[in-house]
């Protein structure tokens, strides 16, 4: 639409602007004579428009600044003279403009930063979208450029109050490796806004079961009318396994007959091979004869094809069981707890839990098999013999310190 080619100039006052007409064709065009650069236009439907209008690197260009009259004159000549600054200053609104308008959103780099960087090369990648879907989405339409460091930090607080100091570091963490690699690899021109987010002070877990405490939590699973939970949780002790790797246990990575179990992706992406003492057998065997015929040992019906969240089912057997401040984990660190009680070398513990930490790899490939059985055999048994023994009426052995993450 043309503009009106009789531009008029004038000292802009709000009264004058609200009487002026409304032109029947193209854009009536007005420029305050108070305040270079400051525009008003006025379109056929009645719509009044101030801008900024003036020269930027010897090209003319107009910047929108707001609809009268809900900007104020005032405001719009004050805004019209930040504009004027910046353009003196070398800037260049409307390549501004132009940049913000195509700049990334939160959720938009998000999808990038899963399907090209997380998903080709890290195997926690969905560890990290559920931190994202939990803690980062809502910021989803919101432009990188709009995150600020303030925005982070009350995050950081919020998670930490609700959901705890883990979680909250982890969704900061995550955060801040988009932004940088953003910025590393993928030309976005931005700051970071989680850098120099001082993290919370993490302590380090060391609970695990004691010799008071497994008779108790026998005594609930053998009571618990869900069998596929009640196997599940003697697994995951006996065998000291993530809960992730038990949940979604194959029979195909499973050897009764040698007591293996070929754990195929772990959380460092090396496959590991655990042994399985005679008490681990005799419940997958069971299973087995049971005629379970899912590809899974823990089969569910969700679209995973395998067992779903334990956690409900956790907390039912431990209210049965009168125990407290005891999670799914703390059942792989009471394994390898009882080893270290039983004299196991450390680097034997290691290897019977998985751990493939880069500083250990190499004393862990020189062990054998054997030895790891032998020390887990000691461990379940010792378990077994202390979970067969009545409860007593009070508890009164404290968790020992030093427990193994």
């Amino acid at each position: 639409m043309a503009e009106n080619t009789q531009a008029k100039r004038f000292p802009f006052t709000q009264t004058k602007l609200a009487a002026l007409p409304v032109p029947t064709s193209g854009r009536s065009v007005y420029h305050d004579t108070r305040t270079s650069g400051l525009i008003l236009r006025i379109t056929p439907s009645g719509v009044k428009t101030f801008s900024f209008y003036g020269k930027v690197k010897g090209r003319p260009q107009r910047y929108t600044l707001g609809k009268f009259p809900q900007v104020s004159l005032d405001q719009a000549r004050n805004a019209c003279n930040v504009k004027a600054g910046e353009v003196a200053s070398g800037g260049d609104p409307a390549a501004e403009r132009r940049a913000a308008r195509y700049e990334r959103t939160v959720g938009g780099l998000w999808t990038y930063w899963l399907e090209i960087h997380a998903k080709p090369h890290k195997k926690s990648w969905k560890g990290d979208e559920w931190l994202y879907s939990h803690f980062l989405k809502p910021w989803a339409e919101r432009r990188l450029s709009s995150i600020k460091k303030g925005d982070v930090l009350a995050l950081h607080a919020k998670v930490g109050e609700e959901n705890g100091r883990y979680l909250a570091n982890r969704a900061i963490i995550l955060l801040k490796s988009i932004y940088s690699k953003a910025i590393r690899d993928w030309d976005y021109a931005g700051v970071n806004p989680a850098l120099g987010v001082t993290l919370f002070k993490e302590e380090k877990r060391d609970r695990f079961l004691s010799a008071g405490e497994l008779p108790k939590l026998f005594n609930s699973l053998d009571a618990e009318a869900n069998t596929d939970f009640r196997d599940f949780f003697k697994i995951a002790l006996l065998c000291g396994a993530r809960r992730g790797n038990v949940l979604s246990m194959r029979w195909q990575d499973v050897d009764l007959e040698r007591g293996l179990w070929r754990i195929p992706e772990t959380k460092s992406g090396v496959p590991v091979v655990v042994p399985l003492v005679a008490a681990a057998v005799a419940i997958l065997l069971a299973r087995k004869l049971a005629g379970i015929v899912n590809q899974y040992v823990f089969s569910g019906r969700g679209k995973t094809g395998h067992l779903a969240e334990p956690k409900t089912a956790w907390k039912r057997i431990l209210k049965r069981a009168g125990l407290e401040n005891v999670r799914i984990h703390d059942l792989r660190r009471t394994l390898g707890s009882w080893q270290a009680l039983g004299g196991t070398p450390l680097q034997v513990i290691g290897k019977s839990l998985g751990h493939t930490q880069m500083r250990t790899t190499e004393i862990y490939a020189r062990l054998t098999l054997d030895p790891v059985r032998a020390s887990v055999d000691r461990a379940t048994t010792a378990i077994l013999e202390a979970a067969s023994k009545p409860v007593e009426p009070a508890d009164d052995a404290k968790p020992a310190a030093g427990g193994f993450l």
